[in-house]
């Protein structure tokens, strides 16, 4: 299989390039060529490997990663999967008959995005052993992403990681899980402003073509397709696992903020999974719930809330999204996305919600929905899983994701419900010293910065 950018101006990659380079050099993201068609044969081999995790992963990507011998493959997927504190890696838990949360927090920096990081770090030790190259990966994060991508790499040869966030805007675990492991190849540069400016610096640093090659540089966000795909598999395994009668009218609801997260339930659904539909679960920097409820995309300013992985305006990657709902038109993403970046709004006809509805929720309600579902099920959420859960439909049967474990934010919790959940990881941080780098968000001091350092 081969990827194309959705810009439509980069030859076509390899799965093992695509992953290699990140973000297209157009400034496109790499979507699959073609999409596979899972018929009722793909979805009996899928369905004799659902209580198989690492199995069933290898089962949808030996679909993606042709490049990749199929034992090779095997072994780097196994690999990804054995620090889990859960037998079943992504335990789908009933709360009553009309609800299940999945709970994908029990990696090691317990948060969903271990399940893609882990992989992505194995991906690159195995690219770099296989050509005899370093490899470079710069991120930005909001909270998990970072501490999930240098988990991912942590020692591991050939590598060096460089991770910008937004000073004092991460919750201080969050924090400590990148600023604290002690790894010679680990920088948690830290910035002054918001993910997005972060994360404009970082596209900004991906558009120098010269210095991209120079130092082998690789992207870690959502922006890299195999992060997509990867998180598909949890989709897949839950709906493998819900009761027979509530699979077709099971509605995922997913709190976002990249939108990477349930893009990839949607790709899934549009590769032949009969998944019924997503809600968009935003909290209060809310410019998905906007989108999808009036049509109108347009960047506000960044709020800091109790959801702090959730605190984004500009989501990389509504550009897949909207890469197929304009029917593959290139020309027309790279019109869109130009206007948008010049204006900060964009505004579409005749929008095209797909299955997509969308909710959003206010800090001021995030403490009583904690307090809500305690309450009522003896289950604590994290923050962001409580704007998942702002509104169950009760006529069809949820499957919520959990996306992080709530010892993450142990005040909000505290405050809620007047316990505090810890984890042993978490606890062994607090006595550590954070080792932080202060930078400019501009694309010169991180260039400098990553030149000085690089593998």
């Amino acid at each position: 299989m081969r990827f194309i950018s959705t810009r439509g101006q980069t030859a076509p990659h390899s799965f093992s390039d695509a992953v290699a380079v990140g973000l297209a050099p157009d400034g496109g993201l790499f979507v699959p060529e073609t999409l596979p068609a899972f018929d009722a044969g793909a979805l009996a081999r899928f369905e004799a490997l659902k209580n198989d995790y690492a199995g069933l992963c290898f089962e949808f990507l030996r679909h993606f990663a042709t490049d990749i011998p199929a034992d090779t493959l095997r072994a780097i997927i196994q690999k990804s999967y054995t620090r889990f504190d859960a037998p079943d890696i992504a335990p789908l838990r009933k709360l009553d008959d009309r609800l299940h949360v999945l709970e994908l927090f029990h990696g090691p920096t317990l948060a969903f995005k271990d399940f893609a990081l882990q992989l992505l770090g194995n991906l690159y030790e195995h690219q770099c052993a296989v050509r005899g190259e370093s490899i470079n990966v710069l991120g930005a994060t909001s909270g998990d992403t970072g501490s999930a991508a240098i988990h991912g790499l942590l020692g591991k040869p050939g590598t060096a990681i460089f991770i910008l966030y937004p000073d004092g805007r991460t919750s201080p675990l969050q924090e400590r899980q990148m600023a604290c492991t002690g790894a010679e190849n680990v920088f948690a540069l830290a910035i002054d402003g918001t993910f997005d400016d972060a994360q404009a610096a970082l596209k900004d640093v991906f558009g120098d073509q010269s210095f991209r090659a120079r130092h082998h540089l690789s992207a870690v966000n959502s922006i890299n397709l195999a992060r997509i795909l990867a998180q598909c598999v949890y989709y897949l395994s839950a709906w493998l696992r819900l009761p027979p009668d509530a699979r077709a009218g099971a509605e995922f609801v997913v709190p976002t903020g990249n939108f990477g997260n349930v893009l990839a339930g949607w790709m899934l659904q549009k590769m032949g999974v009969p998944l019924r539909g997503f809600k968009v679960a935003t909290n209060q920097n809310d410019i998905l719930h906007r989108l999808f409820t009036t049509g109108e995309y347009r960047v506000t300013g960044v709020r800091p809330s109790l959801a702090p992985s959730m605190d984004i305006q500009v989501s990389s990657n509504f550009e897949r999204f909207l890469y197929y709902s304009l029917g593959r038109d290139a020309a027309r993403v790279r019109e869109v996305m130009r206007t948008f970046k010049a204006a900060g709004r964009y505004v579409f006809e005749n929008f095209n919600r797909d299955t997509f509805s969308a909710s959003r929720c206010d800090d001021a309600e995030i403490p009583g929905i904690i307090r809500r579902v305690y309450e009522k099920y003896g289950y604590i959420v994290d923050p962001h899983t409580a704007c998942a859960l702002k509104d169950p439909d009760p006529g069809r049967p949820s499957v919520v994701l959990a996306t992080a474990s709530p010892a993450k934010f142990p005040d909000t919790i505290r405050e809620a419900v007047g316990v505090e959940p810890r984890h042993p990881s978490l606890e062994a941080l607090k006595a550590r010293p954070l080792d932080k780098h202060k930078i400019e968000a501009t694309p010169d001091a991180i260039k400098a910065f990553i030149a000085a350092r690089a593998a």
